[in-house]
C-alpha cells in the first residue's frame, strides 16, 4: 500500500513539472515571437546631416546637396576644395556651412576634426585620392558628373512655361520652406524644360520634392521640377527649351501638380518674373 501512495505522489510531481515547463517558453522562442512582426515597422534612417557637415549618399550630386542646404553649388565646392566637374563619392563628408569666425580669425577644422587657427581664410585643399590597395577597390562616384560644356554658356532666355495649368501658389520671398510656384494639372501631363541646359540631378533623394529634376542653365541659373510621376531624362543630359523631361504626378504631395523653382546664385527668385505672361 505504501508503494502505491509513493508511486502516485511521484506521478503527480512529474505532471506538475511538465505543466510548468510548457507554460513558460524559452527565452529564444519569446525573442523570435516578439521580432516576427518587425518587418512591418519602418526602420529609423541614419541622420545624414549633422550641423555644419553632411555625408554623401548614393545618388547625390553636388547640385542636389547644395540645393537641399540652400547654398550655391559654387560655394559648396569652394568649402570643400572640389573642382569641376564636381565629382563626389558615397560616404564622403562635406562641409555645408563656412567655418566659424572669431575676432577676424577663421577657425578651419583639420581632416581629423581638430581645429587649427589661421590668420586669413584659407580654401580647403582639394582632396587627394587614396592610394589603391590590392584588397580595397577604388571608391566609385556617387553619380557621374554632369557635362558642363553647354551650361557654362550665358543663358539669357527666352524662358517658357514648364507646363500648362493654373498657378496654385505663388512665390513667397519670406517663406521658410520651398520657395517656388505650384502649377496644377493632371496625372502624366507633360513637364517641359523651361530653358536650354544640362540635367544636374534626377532622382527622389530630396525630401519634400518627390521625383525631382534640376537643370543647370548657366553658371548662376538653375531650375527645378518636382512631384513628377516619371522622369524622362538622366543626369548629364543636355535638354532644350520645351523638351519633355518628365510627367506630372503627385510624388511628395497629395495632388497632381508641378513644383517649379528658379535659383540665381544659389538663392530662390520669383519664377513669374522670368516666365512670359500667360
Amino acid at each position: 500500500m505504501r508503494y502505491r501512495y509513493l508511486i502516485i505522489a511521484v506521478c503527480l510531481l512529474l505532471l506538475s513539472a511538465c505543466g510548468s515547463q510548457s507554460a513558460r517558453a524559452p527565452i529564444d522562442a519569446r525573442n523570435n515571437q516578439s521580432t516576427a512582426g518587425k518587418s512591418s515597422v519602418p526602420r529609423a534612417t541614419a541622420k545624414k546631416s549633422s550641423g555644419d557637415y553632411t555625408v554623401v549618399e548614393r545618388g547625390d550630386t553636388l547640385y542636389s546637396i547644395a540645393w537641399a542646404h540652400g547654398i550655391g553649388y559654387h560655394q559648396l565646392a569652394s568649402l570643400n576644395g572640389i573642382r569641376a566637374p564636381y565629382t563626389i563619392y558615397s560616404g564622403q563628408r562635406l562641409r555645408v556651412r563656412p567655418a566659424a569666425r572669431s575676432n577676424g580669425v577663421t577657425v578651419a577644422p583639420l581632416r581629423q576634426g581638430k581645429p587649427v587657427v589661421a590668420s586669413t581664410p584659407v580654401a580647403a585643399p582639394a582632396a587627394k585620392p587614396l592610394a589603391r590597395q590590392a584588397s580595397t577597390p577604388a571608391p566609385k562616384p556617387a553619380t557621374k558628373p554632369a557635362s558642363a560644356a553647354a551650361s557654362n554658356k550665358p543663358f539669357n532666355g527666352p524662358w517658357i512655361w514648364p507646363t500648362r495649368g493654373r498657378v496654385l501658389s505663388k512665390f513667397q520671398s519670406n517663406a521658410s520652406g520651398k520657395r517656388g510656384i505650384e502649377i496644377g494639372g493632371h496625372a502624366d501631363q507633360p513637364v517641359n524644360a523651361a530653358g536650354n541646359g544640362t540635367v544636374v540631378y534626377a532622382g527622389s533623394g530630396l525630401v519634400g520634392y518627390g521625383r525631382l529634376i534640376i537643370v543647370k542653365h548657366s553658371e548662376n541659373l538653375l531650375s527645378a521640377y518636382g512631384h513628377n510621376s516619371k522622369l524622362l531624362v538622366a543626369e548629364g543630359e543636355y535638354v532644350s527649351a520645351g523638351q519633355m523631361i518628365a510627367k506630372m504626378g503627385s510624388s511628395g504631395t497629395s495632388r497632381n501638380e508641378l513644383y517649379f523653382e528658379i535659383r540665381k546664385d544659389g538663392k530662390p527668385v520669383d519664377p513669374l518674373k522670368y516666365l512670359p505672361r500667360q
